[in-house]
């Protein structure tokens, strides 16, 4: 199944990128902050993991933001749509399964499990 990073400027991003050149596993990388997600990607990633583990929380930019306080699920994607610097980077895709953050933990289990050759 074709992996996929959707890929920022931080240290995270290349972590994953190291974890899965180390295996010798291909990848596509997106630049999540130039391109961002269109809706359907956005939609499956977070039916994966959920909306609150693809908002980087922690970010001075995300607190700032007008989709901290965003009533419903909707708003709070087209929020990351408009400004995917607020994403939790990187996200990693391989079909229907995702992580958003650094999650070298799931990668190995996927990789044990035949799901990412």
């Amino acid at each position: 199944m074709a992996l996929q990073i959707y890929a920022g400027k931080g240290f995270d991003t290349q972590k994953a990128e190291r974890f899965f050149k180390e295996r010798r596993i291909r990848y596509q990388r997106v630049d999540a902050l130039k391109y961002g997600l269109g809706r359907r990607e956005l939609e499956s990633v977070a039916a994966a993991v959920g909306v609150e583990a693809l908002c980087d929380r922690d970010s001075r930019a995300f607190r700032e933001s007008v989709i901290a306080y965003a009533p419903s699920r909707d708003a709070v994607l087209d929020g990351l749509m408009e400004r995917p610097q607020l994403l939790r980077l990187p996200i990693v895709r391989c079909g229907r399964l995702a992580t958003a953050g650094y999650c070298p933990e799931v990668w190995q289990r996927w990789i044990d499990e035949g799901k990412i050759e």
